[in-house]
Formats: C-alpha cells, structure tokens, sequence
C-alpha cells in the first residue's frame, strides 16, 4: 500500500498519542487526549494522519482563525522519517489552509530542535524576527 494520508477519526487516538510520546511531543502540560477532543471540536477537517500498510506513520494538526494558519503536532514515527512522509503531511495541510483563504502559514519549534527547524526550512518556512509568547490558561 502506498502511503496515504486521511482525515484523523477516534479510531487512531492511541496510536497517534504513541507516535507523538515517540516524537517528544507530549509535555507534562499538555494531555494529548485532550488536544485531540479539542480539536475535534473546532476544524477538526483539518487534523490528518498518514497511513502506510495499514499502520499509522504520521500525523499532522492544523487550524485557520481567518487570519493566520497554524501547524501543530506534525510527527512521523522516528524509523519512517527522511522518506517524504512528514514532507506531504506539511503539504497537504498547507492545501488545506490555502483553500480556506490563508495567506501565511505559522509553526513553533522548540529552538533546541534543530533537525525539525532545518526540515521546516528546506520546504520553504523562513524563521520570523518575532518573539513568541504564550500564557498558559489552565
């Protein structure tokens, strides 16, 4: 089967929170159920895994508040990477996001990911001169 990407159903909820705990990207501040259930409350049309042989191999989360797009939760399982997979994950949400009227597309990467940065920037992301805050409401 070649590689296939999909809208993201209930159905692949534990093996996408096994592939994010591989990738290193659930913290303790964050319960990865809980960012699934919320955004499958708000475009959840716009959360994406990537399938290949019947197995789980990527994910991809994205969202449009009609003035910037955002990418979330981008992960390949770490055996699978460096074959294109998270390449066409990026593409098609940024498909997505294009289609909905976006005109540019943000990411957070933690500065000490230098590899995911690098991998941003060979598919055209340019590092911003902006300092990102955040408030933690919960």
């Amino acid at each position: 089967m070649a590689f296939e990407i999909v809208r993201y159903s209930s159905e692949f909820q534990v093996a996408v929170i096994d592939l994010w705990r591989k990738c290193g990207l659930v913290v303790r501040w964050n319960d990865p159920a809980e960012d699934m259930k919320k955004k499958l409350e708000f475009q959840p049309d716009l959360f994406f895994v990537g399938l290949l042989d019947d197995g789980l191999v990527g994910s991809i989360m994205a969202g449009y508040e009609g003035h910037r797009g955002w990418i979330n939760y981008l992960a390949v399982v770490p055996d699978h990477q460096r074959r294109g997979y998270g390449r066409k994950l990026v593409l098609k949400a940024v498909d997505e996001l294009r289609k909905m009227g976006c005109l540019k597309v943000n990411l957070q990467v933690r500065r000490s990911n230098t590899s995911v940065i690098e991998f941003y920037k060979h598919l055209g992301f340019k590092e911003d001169d902006v300092v990102s805050l955040g408030m933690r409401l919960k």
